[in-house]
């Protein structure tokens, strides 16, 4: 049985990839953060009793700041593969923290590759999964691929392409298997509900059901090419699985605005957008990032990958899933609980 260590587990990726691994027949194991609170929602259905001696599932306590954590894990754990998907990923919060996002994105990247050379030294064969990030196209001219040079426009986008740089640099110089997995944005109903996709469908479904009155967003025009996070984890484990490590481009060829997703959302529940939504300047970009389209024909072809869910299929999956969430809110307000305003 082959064993993974997910950093980032219980993230929106995190959980579609451990669902993805275990019905592979692996055993999985993650990194948490301890907290005073779970945080742990999301593979929450996936998780059995840790005294239960057929679990497949395991968490362990670490941080990405903390690399003897990290070291002590991988050693105990011995994977066979491991997968970076820990970050702080929020584009604008890297404004506002840009030394925290650089210390988690890059520093613990760094932290982690050094676990990793330390382990693979021991003699332990390992593979490892890096997720770079679109972002790190930045203004690059559209479409972007492998091949296109990179020009970062944020914190985090830097951040990112720092880690995606060591990756690379520890693949040629200590011959590790790293593979750098370059996402366009990828969305779910398992997605934060700080990101502008699930923002959007979470509000439009509050709205109509009457628990807020306005959606507050940034830039409507910004482009971005959205697939289904559930597609985009199995491009991951395909990286993996090849004789050669490389870098590839998973995306979905089309890009649609921040508009044209507003459009879909409130058809789909049969309400007029522009009555509702505001703009905040507050979340606008100070270096805005107008397209990302991406070009996956690397990975359609080496990998075999190619997305499943349309845009319309995820922005509706989405919003089905939000219109229940507030509908159960509806419940509850009916029973005489207290329903609270959106906050993002």
């Amino acid at each position: 049985m082959k064993r993974a260590l997910i950093t980032g587990i219980t993230g929106q990726d995190g959980a579609y990839l451990t669902e993805f691994l275990l019905q592979k027949g692996y055993h999985v194991h993650g990194i948490v953060r301890r907290s005073s609170s779970l945080n742990t929602a999301r593979i929450a259905h996936l998780y059995s009793d840790a005294h239960d001696p057929d679990a497949l599932l395991t968490l362990h306590h670490g941080d990405m700041l903390d690399g003897s954590s990290l070291r002590t894990v991988l050693f105990k754990v011995q994977p066979d593969e491991v997968y970076n998907l820990a970050a702080q990923s929020h584009v604008r919060v890297s404004y506002e923290q840009p030394e925290y996002t650089a210390d988690v994105v890059l520093g613990g990247t760094l932290r982690l590759l050094e676990a990793v050379r330390d382990y693979a030294d021991s003699g332990r064969p390992v593979r490892l999964y890096q997720a770079s990030s679109s972002e790190m196209f930045g203004a690059a001219p559209p479409p972007q691929s492998e091949g296109t040079a990179f020009h970062p426009r944020s914190p985090y986008a830097v951040s990112k392409l720092a880690a995606h740089w060591q990756c690379v640099n520890y693949r040629e110089a200590y011959g590790i298997f790293i593979c750098n997995g370059i996402l366009f944005n990828h969305e779910s109903p398992l997605r934060g509900e700080a990101f502008v996709t699930r923002k959007i469908t979470r509000g439009l479904a509050r709205i109509k059901y009457g628990h807020q009155d306005y959606l507050y967003l940034g830039n409507l025009e910004a482009r971005r090419d959205w697939g289904f996070a559930g597609d985009y984890v199995q491009a991951m484990w395909l990286m993996l699985q090849g004789k050669t490590p490389d870098d590839f481009v998973i995306a979905t060829g089309e890009s649609y605005s921040v508009r044209d997703f507003l459009d879909e959302a409130a058809q789909q529940l049969d309400m007029d957008w522009k009555r509702h939504v505001r703009t905040d300047l507050r979340y606008m970009r100070p270096a805005e990032v107008d397209v990302l389209h991406g070009d996956s024909s690397k990975a359609r072809r080496v990998l075999g990958w190619k997305p499943k869910v349309s845009f319309n299929e995820l922005v509706g999956m989405m919003v089905r899933h939000d219109a229940e969430l507030a509908r159960q809110e509806n419940t509850l307000k009916e029973a005489g609980h207290r329903v609270k305003t959106s906050h993002v």
